[in-house]
């Protein structure tokens, strides 16, 4: 029987690449038809259509996998395969672009004030300290900016 099967394998390739959308599917497919055949020789009958037989394997096990891959939902929308590799980076090179063209059009002691504090994470006096003023005026100022800020930016954030 094997000598039988061994002749068949190219016709199975060919209507499992028909069944499956991709060609691992179909490779595995033929794999799991054959591995069948081999289990079930007893029940095949002498002097039938042996084609035919291992077709109708090959269609119920496309079938039983259908099935089965229609109950287990594997591709679910936190899947790791569904992820982007790369995350695209012109969104983010955009928005910079807009905070920095924001930044330049902030008056001078707004602009110290929010890059210390905000940017640089310098805390409010260590920053009165740098800008020599009070503690106060930083806090006013860092307020300040940040309403610009959020005037200039909203549509992109």
């Amino acid at each position: 029987m094997s000598d039988d099967i061994l002749g068949h394998i190219p016709a199975l390739r060919a209507y499992s690449r028909a069944l499956c959308r991709s060609v691992p599917d179909a490779d595995d497919l033929v794999q799991e038809t054959l591995l069948r055949a081999i289990e079930n020789a007893h029940r095949y009958r002498p002097g039938t259509n042996m084609r035919a037989w291992l077709f109708t394997i090959m269609r119920n096990r496309f079938l039983t996998n259908c099935q089965k891959s229609a109950r287990e939902r594997t591709g679910a929308a936190d899947c790791a395969s569904r992820v982007p590799q790369v995350k695209a980076g012109q969104e983010w090179h955009m928005q910079a672009s807009e905070l920095q063209a924001a930044l330049r059009r902030m008056p001078r002691h707004y602009r110290e004030a929010i890059v210390l504090v905000g940017a640089l994470g310098e805390t409010y006096l260590d920053a009165s300290r740098i800008l020599d003023c009070d503690i106060g005026t930083i806090k006013s100022r860092v307020n300040r900016a940040r309403t610009m800020l959020r005037k200039v930016l909203q549509p992109a954030f």
